[in-house]
């Protein structure tokens, strides 16, 4: 039983991470298997301020403090990986890994996080890093001086322009409602910045460009009417959709693809349990995530418990 791990867990964002953390303080053996790098969409924040019990941090340095504690607690972590099956059916779960490496273990974690959904226009995916984003921390420098376009209401979208404002020479965000969905603090930031303007009850139609983003059709919801405005780049911020594509035939799945979980994280199969964006639940915070994972690897471990008596 050498090779046979206590708990493999699919994914290092902080969901992950925190499963690790306290699976392997259990004295679990525990394994991380992450397909890109350590930390998830957190380590493209550019600053953190509602953590609790850390006045102010960055993603990058928050991911980098948890994987520290789950390495020293004896945690093992494998990134910038593919995972290329996965047995989720019998009593030893199995993980292979690059066509050729397999992981087997007794339990299994399934916290994939989420992608950025798509605006899903003419235009989008061709122009993607060619002036179509999904990230201001790391493309936020290219459009120094340039006019971009941000759609979304919510807090990302709000926060990430005012960051976007430090490089930009203006911001236009595109919100498909009359108000917005973030938080009163949020929207009082990007409506005190002069750089960044707003055109409401609109949608993005199409994106048009040559080597790479010249402008932008709007329609403006209310009224039907087309118009189109000049821009060097569009940001898209409208949330997240569950990155469940590998799993999605494993385990049960709602409507929204997002992993059914009971209140102790427990999938449909035993000795499987899920956590973070992936799951089905309303509130997406780094806070939820965590406390998903630590959900996660509580649970996995009194399972193992059971097992043993």
């Amino acid at each position: 039983m050498e090779d046979i791990y206590d708990v493999i867990i699919l994914g290092a964002g902080p969901a992950g991470l925190s499963a690790g953390i306290y699976a392997s303080r259990a004295k679990l053996k525990t394994l991380i298997l992450n397909e890109g790098t350590v930390g998830g969409q957190v380590i493209l924040t550019h600053e953190i301020a509602n953590y609790p019990g850390v006045e102010t941090t960055n993603g990058f340095q928050l991911i980098n403090t948890m994987k520290k504690q789950a390495n020293d607690f004896g945690c093992t972590i494998k990134a910038n990986l593919n995972i290329t099956g996965i047995n989720l059916s019998d009593k030893i779960k199995e993980i292979e890994v690059n066509g050729t490496d397999k992981y087997r273990a007794k339990t299994v974690i399934l916290a994939p996080g989420g992608k950025p959904r798509t605006l899903n226009i003419p235009g989008e995916e061709d122009f993607k890093g060619r002036g179509v984003s999904y990230c201001a921390t790391c493309d936020g420098e290219f459009f120094t001086g340039k006019e971009v376009v941000v759609v979304g209401g919510g807090n990302s979208a709000l926060e990430e322009s005012v960051s976007l404002a430090k490089y930009a020479s203006k911001l236009t965000i595109v919100h498909q409602f009359d108000h917005f969905q973030a938080l009163p603090h949020y929207v009082d930031m990007a409506k005190n910045n002069p750089k960044i303007n707003f055109i409401m009850s609109s949608e993005l139609r199409e994106i048009y460009g040559e080597a790479s983003v010249k402008k932008v059709k709007i329609e403006n919801l209310s009224t039907g009417q087309e118009s189109e405005l000049k821009t060097d780049g569009v940001f898209v911020f409208i949330g997240y959709s569950a990155n469940v594509g590998k799993v999605a035939d494993k385990v049960s799945l709602n409507s929204r693809t997002e992993i059914i979980v009971d209140k102790n994280m427990k999938t449909n199969i035993d000795g499987v349990y899920a956590a973070g964006d992936c799951i089905e639940k309303r509130y997406r915070q780094v806070t939820t995530a965590v406390a998903d994972g630590t959900i996660a690897a509580l649970s996995a471990s009194n399972y193992l418990m059971n097992q043993n008596n």
